[in-house]
């Protein structure tokens, strides 16, 4: 998932703005367009959003095995959570403001207080919230097809929507920029509280502990949420490939169902790599090193955005321009990051080394 986040966010710094895509595209950047408009944008990061649920329970029931009582496990997550508010803003500030950190530290208090002691019943009101979801998404998807219908103005290409902070001349005015561009970024995915409870009720079920004994309710979350979520992103990236013509207000139809079905992408992905660990038999070294990675998933998530400044900021490298291709360039740096990554990981776990985030943030916590 941290490679799917890293050809998400590598294309954005690269393109100065999202969705981060060639807009006159020719050769395989028309199939990296459609790639990335299919399985990438606004389709990675729910995933994070499942996963951070699901650890919410896994913490409080780690600390409620120790002997902690109800209320400093609570005390517990609130600090966590409001530590991960001020790691959010210090890489807002400093690096990229398109980070999720602070929205998920603000939604972890939220269900910290709110939704964590609630019993099994209480929690079933997710699944009929995500039923209303899906109805939504066959709305949005029924008025995509009405304006594609209706499409009769010129022919409008996807184009990026800019972002001054990622194309600012300098770190200092990107600074500026970011502190602007960050409270509302943040304000706008902490609704994300809705695939976050999502987590938290599948912990509870402890459906990823065991997913062997879950394969058939994994096997249709992973068919019913990646299909709503493949296909709402076709028509766009259908547009972004220039394989399909349609005027703006449909590009914005599109745009539109891409976006609210892109929120699926994350218990689809989380159900298909849910299905791929019941299948696994031997921990060879690429699942070991991988694995490494996703245990430092907040160091490796960082050190990407310190990478995408070094790589791709107009004042540094600047290498989404001194080659000939903006959307090569992205993907390559983005391979070559997460592969990285995945080493460095790999060589902490081998010297017992949690990661220099995590650890910071133990730290700070306990």
């Amino acid at each position: 998932m941290l490679l799917l986040i890293g050809l998400a966010n590598a294309a954005n710094f690269a393109f100065a703005g999202q969705p981060g895509v060639e807009s006159a595209p020719h050769g395989l950047e028309r199939l990296l367009n459609f790639v990335k408009l299919t399985f990438v944008d606004a389709r990675a990061y729910p995933v994070f959003a499942v996963m951070f649920g699901y650890g919410l329970v896994q913490l409080a029931r780690r600390q409620r095995s120790s002997g902690a009582t109800t209320g400093a496990v609570r005390r517990i997550l609130l600090k966590r959570n409001t530590w991960l508010i001020a790691f959010g803003l210090v890489h807002a500030t400093l690096l990229y403001f398109g980070d999720f950190l602070g929205a998920y530290g603000i939604v972890g208090i939220i269900c910290t207080l709110f939704l964590l002691n609630r019993g099994d019943k209480f929690h079933r009101i997710v699944l009929g919230i995500w039923v209303f979801e899906a109805l939504y998404v066959l709305t949005t998807a029924a008025q995509a097809v009405i304006a594609t219908l209706n499409s009769s103005g010129p022919a409008h290409a996807l184009t990026n929507e800019p972002n001054p902070s990622l194309a600012a001349a300098s770190y200092g005015a990107g600074l500026v920029d970011r502190l602007h561009e960050y409270p509302l970024h943040t304000a706008s995915v902490v609704g994300f509280i809705i695939v976050v409870w999502l987590g938290i009720w599948a912990a509870r079920k402890q459906i990823l502990e065991n997913p062997a004994a879950h394969r058939t309710l994994l096997t249709r979350v992973a068919a019913v949420c990646m299909g709503f979520t493949i296909l709402g992103g076709l028509p766009l990236a259908l547009v972004g490939a220039d394989w399909l013509h349609v005027d703006e207000a449909t590009v914005d139809a599109m745009s539109n169902l891409s976006h609210v079905s892109g929120m699926f992408g994350g218990p689809g992905y989380v159900a298909l790599f849910g299905l791929l660990v019941s299948r696994i038999t031997t921990l060879s070294l690429p699942v070991r090193a991988i694995s490494s990675l996703g245990q430092r998933s907040l160091s490796g998530y960082l050190f990407q955005s310190v990478s995408w400044m070094v790589l791709l900021a107009p004042f540094t490298l600047d290498l989404g321009h001194r080659f000939g291709s903006t959307a090569y360039t992205a993907f390559g740096c983005a391979v070559a990051v997460w592969i990285v990554s995945v080493l460095g990981a790999y060589a902490m776990t081998k010297r017992s080394y949690r990661g220099p985030a995590e650890t910071l943030l133990r730290r700070l916590v306990y």
